[in-house]
């Protein structure tokens, strides 16, 4: 390893003690393994981090992408980190935003905005000048599964339903196993494009989910899920472990065999791997808002809404413009390649029996 890369480790190794250890709903998007996975998906990244001393105070975890010849866009998800202090986190905030406006003024290319998508359930005083976006990458909405309850009162406080087909689908005999091998990946591909092909969804590609699944397993990041009923793999979840949190990323289902209602099955297990592995929450990442009953995550929604939790809402994702004139030239590309639903369409879920 040469100099500059331990550096690198170092402060990398830093942040995210920092991140998982400041108390606060602080996702594995802020992490540097995700950085780096999507740093050979094409985006760059950078860091903005405050000290106190060798104490870190708060930050972000930049990512930047090209959508044009030339022009790029800084995007900040789950962040910026601030200190919970409104005083100091303004204060912070402020000199995050002044150090990235810094950076894209020193940059070659055009930058066109600065994107953040925090997850703050309400937009703080002291963010100010930027604009509320029509888009964004990441779920604003979703769905939390205590997992400081006991089993049992996991399953009292679910919905009926759901605890009854969680019953079904133990009385047929579904098992669930976890597979992150060269077979488990492939089985998952299978599944996941079966589920878009047949709910209309992008989808994520399959290079995305080599490169992603041998991180989580190197990291122990995560797992693959799978319901299996006489011998086939009914359903699957992609569940990335970062904090307090377990998130749902991925999933998907066949249409064979739903009477043994294995999604079901799936997900509790996967709650209970979880729990015992230590965090609080299994986040179903992305719902449909509750005053959305025509949402085209409506379906999917009502089947998660039956393991019951607590549902989360958030900010709109936040513009920081600085060229104007080439802002608009990225929401004409998010219209012409409708990626500003990219990460509605690529979210696949275990289709409701």
């Amino acid at each position: 390893m040469s100099e500059r890369d331990a550096d690198w480790s170092r402060r990398a190794e830093a942040w995210d003690r920092f991140i998982l250890s400041s108390g606060q709903d602080i996702g594995f998007m802020q992490s540097s393994w995700w950085a780096d996975f999507q740093a050979s998906r094409g985006w760059g990244h950078f860091g903005v981090v405050f000290r106190d001393g060798d104490e870190i105070l708060g930050g972000a975890r930049v990512l930047t992408k090209s959508f044009a010849p030339g022009k790029w866009y800084y995007y900040v998800p789950e962040g910026p980190v601030l200190p919970k202090d409104e005083a100091d986190a303004e204060q912070l905030f402020g000199a995050v935003i002044a150090y990235i406006d810094k950076k894209r003024q020193q940059d070659p290319e055009v930058v066109s905005h600065l994107r953040l998508e925090p997850r703050w359930a309400e937009r703080p005083s002291f963010v100010r000048g930027c604009r509320e976006a029509g888009s964004w990458r990441e779920p604003r909405n979703t769905l939390h599964i205590d997992l400081s309850l006991s089993e049992a009162d996991l399953l009292a406080q679910m919905k009926p339903k759901g605890r009854y087909n969680i019953g079904v689908a133990r009385r047929h005999g579904v098992s669930v196993t976890e597979d992150i091998s060269p077979q488990g990946i492939a089985d998952f591909l299978d599944l996941h494009d079966e589920t878009v092909a047949r709910q209309g969804l992008r989808g994520a590609s399959a290079s995305y989910f080599q490169a992603l699944i041998p991180r989580l397993a190197a990291g122990r990041h995560g797992s693959l899920f799978f319901a299996e009923y006489q011998g086939t793999r009914l359903a699957m979840a992609l569940v990335i472990y970062f904090g307090d949190r377990a998130t749902y990323f991925f999933g998907g289902s066949r249409t064979t065999h739903r009477r043994v209602m294995a999604p079901y099955l799936l997900h509790f297990e996967a709650m209970l791997r979880a729990k015992a592995l230590g965090h609080r929450w299994y986040d179903f990442y992305g719902v449909a808002p509750p005053d959305k009953p025509n949402h085209r995550w409506a379906n999917i929604s009502t089947f998660k809404r039956k393991f019951g939790g607590v549902e989360l809402s958030f900010v709109p994702a936040l513009d920081f413009i600085y060229d104007a004139p080439s802002y608009e030239d990225y929401r004409r590309s998010l219209s012409s390649s409708r990626d500003h639903s990219g990460s509605a369409k690529r979210r696949t879920a275990a289709t409701p029996p």
